[in-house]
């Protein structure tokens, strides 16, 4: 059961590996083998990455709750985890097996699905794996780490024939998809803007000038995987990795690619934004992270633009954005020209005309409805059935790492300043007033700890590039050997 990375990448990329009938050799293009999975037979399930405060136990519960899955193994780098699982599953007759390292479910034919719930840096090159090992793959948001791997993902499932779905469970909600049909009749009339906002305290993570104490027995080679080895400075490990960007992707890239989702959703964009812009930063309080935690992002199509607020300091004064829904948190708005619709969470929405009347209610769904519909993929083979396939979680994504490039291409600015895209747009300029207020509130100083205007940044949607050399190198990163991004 030993295998190397290197070995294993060889392998999976067919260049070395014969097959058994006739001693023929595999190819990228002839997908490995995978267990053929009839309507009534039970699919196994890998779950990969259970820390202490991560997705991987509702995973997990996803799983379970189907009848249909026998959950086969869970894998953590971190041997703690193992204890973590067997108390969750104390009562479950059937238990899975622990693995410290992923690579040796790739090697299990038996195994139909890997769940992945890793880290970000990990998704997109875990997904990759899988699929070229045979196996059919859902991944949490953000399905990438930058915006190329997204695409690179999205170019072997299709290569190859695999069911992957990223782990938006909006997609899947009952009420969610009612409301997404009433924008889509026309209710509301011309929609040509949405609004996707995260309201929610972030503290901070310390700062501290030593390296994370690490778990005992913990694989750290294999925790940093394509990221560069080398022990981060603060507190903890787990969780605070979301907000460096060596392996995060900070709130814009965290909780708001549920709500870009919904968001480009509505409009129903297929592609990459034209432009984007984004501003703020690390606001409030000095610590060992390098993400914003403050942030307003600008995405503009030719006819539509969507804005994405995240605010990460206290509450002072409860938004009340869209007035006859009440304060939001972290909530979704389109708004038309005959009416708008909030989206507070992941499964309801309400609609209102300009004079206050009602005009619908949606509710209804869980989290249990897209580990259902992968399965049902998964089944069929067809993956149009999929409510969140990998390209549309690619799409939503990567307008979360185009705006974090953006920004870390930004300079120094001081409050008030403003950027020129959509600056005509009444609701956009809105939101930075509140935005603005909102930091007052929290009394932040920009020259304590900066505020940045990120540049802004045209995009060629048939490319997924920039014409900004600077940032087109920031659309990808550089892979440590062995955990390299295999490109179809």
């Amino acid at each position: 059961m030993s295998l190397t990375r290197r070995s294993f990448v060889e392998r999976a990329l067919g260049l070395a590996a014969a097959a058994t009938a006739g001693d023929r050799i595999m190819t990228a293009a002839e997908p490995a083998a995978a267990r053929p999975v009839g309507p009534n037979d039970r699919i196994r399930v890998a779950v990969v990455g259970v820390g202490p405060t991560g997705r991987g136990f509702s995973h997990i519960a996803g799983w379970l709750g189907n009848p249909g899955v026998e959950l086969a193994a869970i894998c953590d780098c971190d041997p703690e985890a193992e204890g973590r699982v067997a108390k969750r599953l104390e009562k479950q007759p059937a238990k899975p097996r622990f693995e410290k390292d992923f690579r040796r479910l790739l090697e299990d034919d038996s195994i139909d699905v890997i769940s992945i719930a890793t880290p970000n840096h990990w998704h997109a090159l875990m997904a990759i794996w899988a699929m070229q090992a045979g196996k059919d793959v859902y991944v949490e948001k953000p399905c990438s780490h930058n915006v190329e791997e997204g695409r690179v993902a999205t170019q072997w499932a299709r290569k190859l024939g695999r069911m992957c779905q990223m782990g938006a469970q909006s997609r899947s909600m009952t009420g969610m998809r009612q409301a997404i049909e009433f924008i889509h009749s026309g209710a509301i009339g011309k929609v040509s803007l949405a609004h996707a906002l995260c309201y929610k305290r972030r503290k901070s993570i310390g700062l501290v000038d030593t390296p994370a104490p690490l778990p005992a027995g913990l694989d750290f080679d294999l925790w940093a995987g394509p990221a560069p080895a080398v022990v981060p400075h603060r507190e903890r490990l787990h969780y605070d990795w979301h907000w460096n960007r060596q392996t995060g992707n900070g709130d814009l890239g965290n909780q708001n690619p549920h709500e870009l989702d919904k968001a480009r959703w509505g409009l129903g964009k297929q592609t990459l934004p034209a432009r984007v812009v984004s501003l703020g930063g690390r606001l409030g309080y000095r610590d060992n992270g390098d993400t914003a935690n403050s942030q307003i992002t600008l995405f503009q199509w030719d006819d539509v633009t969507v804005i994405s607020e995240v605010r990460g300091l206290e509450l002072k004064t409860a938004p009340t954005i869209a007035r006859q829904a009440g304060p939001v948190a972290v909530a979704n708005i389109w708004w038309g020209n005959e009416g708008y619709v909030v989206a507070p969470s992941y499964n309801n929405a309400v609609a209102f005309d300009y004079d206050g009347k009602q005009l619908g209610k949606w509710s209804g769904g869980s989290d249990q409805l897209h580990y259902d519909n992968f399965l049902e993929a998964v089944r069929s083979r067809d993956r149009s059935h999929l409510h969140l396939d990998i390209e549309d979680g690619h799409l939503s994504s990567a307008m979360a790492h185009l705006g974090n490039v953006s920004w870390e291409l930004g300079e120094k600015a001081s409050l008030g300043t403003r950027p020129k895209l959509a600056a005509d747009e009444p609701r956009v300029a809105e939101t930075f007033a509140a935005f603005e207020a909102h930091l007052r509130d929290n009394a932040v100083d920009a020259a304590d700890t900066p505020y940045v205007l990120g540049r802004e940044l045209a995009i060629d949607a048939a490319t997924e590039r920039s014409s900004d050399a600077e940032a087109n190198a920031r659309f990808t990163r550089e892979y440590r050997k062995g955990y390299e991004l295999p490109r179809a």
